[in-house]
């Protein structure tokens, strides 16, 4: 008979696309050896690979075992809280740091007194992995910035755009952005997120627009490192005009004409329990108090 804890090792193996990966995602400890072991422990019993491993895929075996073994693995968490009289109030939410600390808690304290028994699963994360998170539906939902078409399967709602601006140190001596991008070499350092995040493409979009390049000089995974290492003299940050947030006091937000904003959106998938959809409700609540006069 076969293992089921061999089954759901291979679940996880397979899920992530490695053994590695499955060892960072397991729901408890376990060391990767430990996995591999295992794992050529169910391929002997069946007598035959379920994988390659450099690059990762599955096999024909592999395929067949694991499209039979994922709706009952993908299951477990729900019927889990099904059976613990929980099902409707788990939420699994990806999103931002800045969203998860300055804004998460207080929609979540308006939610406690219609769902007592709320849990909430929180990942905290960049744009990039949010999207593959969705992809992978290892979340319900995620505020994240909307870069054209979301994930298949995935639903969208704008929420607000947030303009792109440029932190720069009071005591560097810069009376204007223009000033800056018409010059015929930017020798400041431009400290913004990594190049595949929609905040940097869209400043960059512009740049060679202008026929102006100005590449970063320090990435960094955080709007908050953006403004740290800014406000310590280390350049000029790209960073969101986030509403609300105060700027640290050694630098100015000057904004930039002609960079496309960016648009702020809950990303979900469809038939959602009511505790993800009335925390929905609380975040346009929340974006239109943002942005209110």
């Amino acid at each position: 008979m076969l293992n089921i804890h061999h089954l759901e090792l291979f679940y996880y193996v397979a899920k992530h696309q490695g053994v590695s990966a499955a060892a960072r995602n397991m729901p408890y400890g376990i060391q990767q050896p430990a996995i591999s072991g295992q794992i050529l422990a169910l391929e002997d019993y069946l007598g035959g690979p379920l994988f390659q491993r450099r690059p990762f895929s599955l096999t024909h075996a592999g395929e067949e075992l694991f499209a039979f073994i994922k709706p009952f693995f993908d299951g477990l968490e729900g019927v889990e809280e099904k059976v613990r009289g929980g099902a409707t109030q788990v939420v699994r939410l990806a999103a931002a740091t800045i969203i998860l600390r300055d804004h998460l808690p207080e929609m979540l304290q308006t939610l406690r007194p219609k769902f007592p028994k709320l849990k909430v699963l929180l990942r905290e994360g960049v744009q990039p992995q949010i999207e593959r998170w969705l992809a992978d539906q290892e979340v319900d939902l995620a505020v994240t910035v909307l870069d054209g078409t979301p994930p298949l399967g995935v639903q969208s709602e704008a929420l607000l755009q947030v303009p792109i601006v440029l932190l720069v140190p009071k005591a560097m001596k810069l009376t204007s952005i223009e000033d800056l991008l018409k010059r015929d070499r930017i020798d400041e350092t431009l400290i913004s997120p990594p190049l595949n995040e929609t905040i940097t493409k869209n400043f960059q979009d512009h740049l060679a627009r202008r026929g102006v390049t100005w590449p970063p000089g320090m990435e960094v995974n955080s709007l908050e490192l953006v403004e740290t290492y800014a406000a310590n003299g280390f350049g000029i940050g790209l960073t969101l005009a986030v509403p609300g947030r105060p700027l640290d006091k050694r630098l100015r937000a000057m904004t930039i004409e002609g960079v496309k904003p960016i648009t702020v959106a809950v990303l979900r998938h469809p038939n959602l329990p009511p505790v993800a959809l009335a925390l929905i409700e609380e975040m346009r609540k929340r974006a239109k108090a943002l942005v209110a006069p």
